[in-house]
């Protein structure tokens, strides 16, 4: 299960560490400080962060051997009451393009095509190279997709929609410039799509000409997203 991170600000944390300090030693003396074992550690720490962690995982981190990542840091940090050192190791971050929406109507959602928009921090596990977001707008795809949970997806750089797509939930713009998140299936003529609704109470859209169509590749909770 994962939990939703808390809103401690690295800036207002006093370092015990000298900023030169490798995260691995400063996870030794993160330990030392709190008097917990490696196993405590991975127990605790294992509830509250996505990937698996368990002692080896700790110890491997101890060692040098695996990296700690940013959330990891700040979820050691409050579980051992030891301060972050005085530098955070620099997170890759991803572009929200916009919203889309399910059933009700969502203007263009590329409103920062060059990537001038806001970040948000790339989730564990998922590579930022050519990764975008989108922010989910209204309850329409309630309980599937949550106001605010953010969808990732590759868009190619050429307009179309791609075979591996068909049957999958995506993100498309349809020729009107209205940005959805449906599950897109094959329509009456070539060329058209159906479109359907996640939420079950919501209506399919019939034979839609798209200009894109792009498939998520990761769902990420409101309260997990830490934008820049």
């Amino acid at each position: 299960m994962m939990f939703a991170c808390s809103d401690i600000l690295f800036a207002d944390m006093i370092a015990r560490t000298p900023i030169s300090t490798p995260l691995n030693e400063w996870l030794i003396q993160a330990l030392d400080f709190s008097g917990m074992s490696q196993s405590a550690l991975a127990e605790r720490l294992d509830a509250v962060v996505p990937k698996k962690v368990d002692r080896s995982t700790v110890n491997k981190m101890a060692l040098g051997k695996r990296a700690i990542s940013a959330e990891e840091l700040l979820r050691i940090a409050e579980i051992t009451g030891f301060d972050v050192p005085g530098e955070i190791p620099s997170t890759p971050t991803i572009a929200i393009a916009g919203t889309v929406g399910a059933g009700a109507q969502v203007p263009v959602f590329d409103a920062y095509p060059k990537g001038g928009g806001p970040q948000v921090e790339c989730p564990p596990g998922l590579s930022p190279h050519g990764v975008v977001a989108v922010e989910i707008a209204g309850d329409s795809m309630e309980p599937v997709f949550s106001a605010g949970d953010l969808l990732f997806y590759t868009r190619h750089t050429h307009d179309g929609v791609p075979n591996d797509v068909i049957g999958h939930r995506c993100v498309v713009e349809d020729e009107d410039g209205m940005g959805w998140v449906k599950q897109v299936k094959p329509g009456d003529e070539p060329g058209l799509f159906h479109l359907i609704s996640l939420n079950p109470g919501a209506n399919t859209m019939w034979n839609k000409g798209l200009k894109w169509a792009a498939r998520v590749r990761l769902h990420w909770p409101a309260e997990l997203a830490r934008k820049i």
